[in-house]
């Protein structure tokens, strides 16, 4: 189902369901990647994939910079040919962006996960963070952000909803700067502590409202969100550029990708895209 030429205000809650569900509780968990990469070796955290991307630079956030080296530790927790596999799964899947599968296999997701998950790590499923929020699926972090991409490079991307920083870091390799947003204090701190050992340099983390976005840096070629709500803010319509492109789960119980192009200084399009289940999208910071 596509909707073309709507003007501002663009809503997307008419092609959902607006029932409500209940959320189950998460558990609080402790930071992930600087004890993982105290465990497991981390002399060159992103190694080079065969698809050609690659990152070993510093993260660097608003008000913090990020710049310990990691401790280097004995074996390696998950294997890269487990890794490859899973990007061979996305492929099948249908994801055919070469630079976006390059990404997924040079990122390590088991360095985002509680140890005592990292055995899940590259399942085509979502996993637990704590506060109630979830690591995406890798298929869906792949699809948006070839969605987003279009097959063109990427100069400023905006995410909302930071989590671990999994995604953030994925989004690092195939855009020039990433800006990712977080309203949970402890998860913002968590994707810092997360990132910190990939020494990534064009990733800025901010705490703060997502549903505001961040209009003092805007506009961007991409915004992409990690959690679902009744319809997008449209204070993020604004802060695309034109030409621009904005992917976002949409719904409550029956949740869809949600596309919207900004077309015209006025005008944006919206197409409906395929079935996703994503954790709630809420105003506010914790």
């Amino acid at each position: 189902m596509t909707q073309q030429g709507r003007r501002f205000p663009l809503s997307l809650s008419s092609v959902v369901e607006a029932d409500k569900r209940g959320v189950s509780k998460g558990v609080a968990m402790p930071q992930t990647a600087v004890r993982n990469a105290a465990k497991h070796q981390q002399d060159n955290p992103v190694r080079q994939s065969s698809i050609g991307v690659k990152a070993s630079i510093p993260v660097s956030t608003k008000s913090d910079s990020a710049t310990s080296a990691p401790k280097a530790g004995s074996g390696i927790l998950v294997s890269e040919k487990i890794r490859q596999a899973m990007v061979t799964r996305i492929a099948q899947q249908g994801v055919k962006d070469a630079k976006v599968l390059g990404a997924m296999e040079a990122i390590p997701r088991h360095m985002f996960i509680e140890p005592g998950l990292s055995g899940q790590a590259y399942v085509d499923a979502s996993l637990p963070i704590g506060h109630h929020q979830t690591i995406s699926q890798p298929y869906i972090v792949a699809r948006m952000i070839e969605i987003l991409r279009n097959g063109k490079d990427l100069e400023r991307v905006l995410e909302i909803g930071t989590g671990c920083g999994y995604q953030a870091a994925v989004l690092s390799l195939v855009a020039k700067e990433v800006y990712s947003i977080e309203r949970i204090k402890a998860l913002h701190e968590l994707a810092k502590e997360n990132l910190r050992p990939m020494r990534i340099a064009n990733i800025r983390l901010h705490y703060g409202d997502g549903m505001l976005g961040l209009p003092q840096v805007a506009p961007f070629d991409g915004i992409i969100l990690a959690a679902a709500g009744m319809e997008v803010p449209k204070s993020l319509f604004l802060q695309l550029s034109i030409g621009g492109r904005l992917i976002a789960p949409v719904g409550s119980r029956n949740q869809v990708l949600q596309l919207v192009e900004r077309i015209g200084k006025d005008e944006w399009r919206s197409t409906t895209l395929e079935h996703c289940h994503f954790v709630p999208l809420h105003q506010g910071v914790i």
